[in-house]
């Protein structure tokens, strides 16, 4: 079997050693007869399964019990709606830091919901934090931590101080050491650096969940989710499971400061090639390169076609750039090797030889 070296933005690429523990327990789950997507979610099986994927990602981020730690439906697109129900009043604005199309998106949705204040608004930098237009009554602010789109990531976190700290960690979770006493509420997909698509895990303070009011839906609450831990209604099971593997699968790697150094080492690499070429061309600030999402473009627009095509046949898939955006992107999850990032750097000289 050859497999291709994967450089997709998300779903993305999963360790070939979790895809092998699900293949091999997807007919049958230990000594049950039958798989683990065919048992009932409140049966003692599962909640094994669920309640060591938690303990597992609780060791991984020092996560204490300040924090209530979900498995929740709805991928990130659900928590844009859910954080300005949950955490912010009528009386009370919301911040956002605007750094790239998925902030900007998350921004317009709380707007419909609570009063939603942009403190900054760019794309292929990050503002000095000094610069931001704060306001005094702020229920939180929300930034992205790493966008997909242009490759712009924090390496430095805005200050608590002032107000909780809410982040969409989807695209770098679980690839560095995060203090997450600091937040007051930390959520991603799994489907990048922690599993596969269906489960979106929620990290919560607990003094931020607040009780249901009477004209609420219990499912849009995020206390209704922590009592019944996180299986008020049937969760995506095979999901959860997927990301209890990944879980384990770091954990045996070295953890996240492992993932850490391997991600700076890959993106250095082809940082490298880009920089010294008169070739590509990179649209990030340096100082805010993403080192999880490297996106590049070459002269002439017309090229990008014979570059993805030629890539792939070179089994180099999926790094077409985001529709908004274009251009190519190279997305350098927990699950992509060493291997694949030099490969796709030599493919990328010897196409410039070819073509620049």
């Amino acid at each position: 079997m050859n497999r291709a070296f994967n450089f997709a933005a998300g779903p993305a690429a999963l360790p070939d050693e979790v895809l092998q523990i699900a293949q091999r327990e997807l007919m049958v789950y230990g000594d049950l007869g039958h798989s683990i997507m065919e048992m009932s979610h409140r049966s003692s099986t599962f909640i094994e399964v669920a309640e060591h994927s938690e303990a597992t990602l609780r060791k991984l981020l020092g996560i204490n019990d300040d924090f209530h730690v979900l498995f929740m439906h709805g991928g990130a697109t659900m928590q844009f709606a859910l954080i300005p129900l949950n955490l912010a009043t009528p009386n009370t604005s919301a911040e956002y830091a605007i750094t790239g199309y998925w902030s900007k998106r998350a921004c317009k949705e709380a707007q419909r919901i609570r009063t939603a204040h942009a403190v900054t608004e760019t794309d292929t930098y990050i503002a000095p934090e000094s610069s931001w237009d704060r306001v005094d009554n702020s229920s939180y602010l929300y930034f992205t931590s790493n966008e997909t789109l242009r490759g712009v990531q924090f390496h430095e976190f805005p200050s608590p101080e002032h107000t909780p700290l809410v982040c969409d960690m989807t695209s770098d979770f679980l690839t560095r050491p995060v203090d997450v006493s600091n937040f007051g509420l930390i959520y991603a997909g799994a489907q990048k650096n922690a599993g596969i698509a269906g489960v979106t895990i929620v990290i919560v303070r607990k003094e931020l969940c607040r009780p249901l009011e009477s004209n609420e839906l219990h499912f849009l609450n995020y206390q209704t989710h922590a009592q019944y831990d996180s299986m008020y209604n049937t969760p995506s099971t095979f999901a959860w499971y997927v990301s209890g593997l990944y879980f384990d699968w770091i954990v045996k790697e070295g953890g996240v400061e492992v993932m850490q150094q391997r991600a700076a080492q890959k993106s250095e690499v082809l940082y490298r090639v880009i920089d010294g070429s008169n070739f590509y061309q990179s649209p990030v600030a340096k100082e805010h390169r993403s080192v999880q999402n490297v996106t590049f473009y070459l002269p002439d627009e017309r090229q990008h076609h014979h570059f993805l095509k030629e890539a792939s046949n070179a089994n180099l898939k999926n790094l077409e750039g985001h529709r908004e955006v274009g251009g190519i992107r190279a997305s350098l999850y927990n699950a992509v090797t060493q291997e694949g990032v030099d490969t796709l750097c030599d493919f990328m000289q010897d196409f410039e030889n070819r073509h620049g």
